[in-house]
């Protein structure tokens, strides 16, 4: 058995090759599924059966306040977060109006504030960090059944 001479394509070069193909595969996957799972919790709904039982009542409220000509508006300004709402050209008269605001991934950062009544609509100061948040409206029963509404907000 002659060596090998310099140049030559071998068997060990073969392997060496296949075990760094395979690390990169390995070592991405791994930091992938630790990155997954420190953030992002999975969780959407505490029980899904019971959300899909509750989806037509909100569909069928969120309807009748559409057809009663109610509108809504979110929006975060300088340090408040602003719930705007109006029907038939007048503002709203809602009740126990609850902000619930969080990251849209990480679950973390999470807070629940009730907003105060103000002659532009419902507003509560939160310092929010710069970046993305949802933003989950909620209020007391109405005529029309609860309000609730979600928007996306993005803060410089």
């Amino acid at each position: 058995m002659s060596k090998a001479s310099s140049g030559e394509f071998t068997g060990r070069h073969m392997l060496l090759i296949t075990v760094a193909f395979f690390g990169v595969i390995v070592t991405v996957n791994a930091i992938m599924a630790v990155s997954a799972s420190r953030t992002w919790t999975g969780l959407v709904v505490q029980n899904s059966y019971v959300a899909s039982q509750e989806f037509q009542e909100k569909a069928d409220a969120i309807s009748a306040q559409h057809k009663a000509g109610w509108s809504f508006g979110i929006s975060y300004e300088a340090g408040v977060l602003v719930l705007t709402s109006e029907g038939n050209a007048r503002s709203l008269e809602l009740a126990d109006v609850q902000a619930f605001i969080h990251r849209p991934v990480g679950g973390h950062d999470d807070a629940t504030i009730a907003l105060s009544a103000t002659p532009r609509g419902y507003e509560a100061p939160i310092d929010l960090a710069s970046g993305a948040w949802d933003v989950s409206i909620t209020t007391a029963p109405t005529s029309l059944g609860v309000v609730e509404r979600e928007a996306r907000i993005s803060v410089p």
